[in-house]
């Protein structure tokens, strides 16, 4: 079965008016993105470490208010052979007073397929934002109770006692442990963690890269000759030009900002395409190199 990108009109399920996923194809392995919706956040969040003029010029250039960021957040369906896999899970209704995002099990169902024909999940970590999906009873009732759920070992083991202090978000810490608490404990018997890398289909890779946090790992999708990395939370819309800002989110900045360096020479290198958890919708482009630092440049829409 093809993934289904067109509207259908007639069938039951809120009607929206905005673009809501987009598809394409890395040789023999079909892509959906997914949109879970935007939320907001303090524009600080964004780069924590850098002069607030800095930031703001950023956010001024872009016609961007100044305290305030929207964060898309997107999520990726992939189709492999026999295998079909979801990539994150967005937030699920762990922010209720956000009601722009958890629209990842209705966009399911209005793609054409529901929860039940997914045979795996990958996560590139267990931030709220990535595994609330699965905490909500719109997916997680209709999931396959045997599903393995993939992700890396060291992702595993830094949440069994997470350490925060490096971070600077103040009081998100309450918010994704109890919510990564809740994952694992309803999902324990389906965690398959991996060590460096896992083919949890044909040409689909999950590589634990560290970074954003200790465990967080980026997806290499490769056919014939086409490549697609998904690099989750490693790269923020800022960090193209400004790759050395610190998230609010990263457990370790400077980590982050080696990761992110490396990831982001060897994508310009490669020229191959690239998805992001927070890249403005649908988020596939590929990057540049622009001097010592990056160049974010979108693909067309192919209609």
């Amino acid at each position: 079965m093809s993934l289904d990108i067109t509207s259908h009109p007639h069938r039951p399920g809120p009607s929206e008016l905005v673009p809501s996923r987009y598809a394409l194809r890395v040789g023999d392995i079909e892509v959906l993105v997914i949109s879970d919706g935007v939320f907001s956040l303090p524009a600080a969040t964004l780069a924590t470490n850098a002069d607030p003029a800095a930031l703001a010029a950023w956010l001024n250039d872009r016609l961007l208010p100044p305290d305030v960021y929207l964060w898309p957040l997107n999520v990726l369906v992939v189709r492999s052979g026999d295998r079909t896999v979801l990539i994150d899970s967005g937030t699920g209704m762990e922010f209720p007073d956000s009601p722009g995002v958890g629209r990842l099990a209705a966009r399911l169902d209005a793609a054409g397929f529901g929860p039940a024909s997914l045979t795996d999940v990958v996560l590139t970590h267990l931030h709220v934002d990535h595994v609330g999906g699965l905490l909500a009873d719109s997916l997680r009732s209709r999931l396959r109770p045997d599903a393995p759920i993939h992700l890396a070992a060291a992702e595993v083991e830094f949440w069994a006692s997470p350490d925060f202090s490096r971070n600077t978000f103040g009081g998100f810490p309450d918010v994704l442990q109890s919510a990564e608490e809740r994952f694992v404990d309803i999902y324990r018997g389906q965690l398959r963690p991996f060590g460096a890398e896992y083919e949890v289909a044909p040409g689909v890779v999950a590589c634990c890269t560290g970074g954003h946090t200790l465990g967080h790992s980026v997806v290499r999708l490769v056919s014939g000759g086409d490549r697609l990395t998904f690099l989750g939370d490693s790269v923020f819309p800022n960090h193209f030009e400004h790759p050395d800002w610190h998230n609010a989110f990263d457990h370790d900045p400077e980590e982050a900002i080696r990761v992110r360096i490396r990831l982001l020479r060897e994508l310009a290198a490669t020229g191959e395409l690239v998805v992001a958890a927070h890249l403005p919708f649908p988020a596939v482009g590929r990057v540049a190199a622009a001097g010592n630092v990056f160049r974010w440049v979108p693909s067309a829409w192919e209609y």
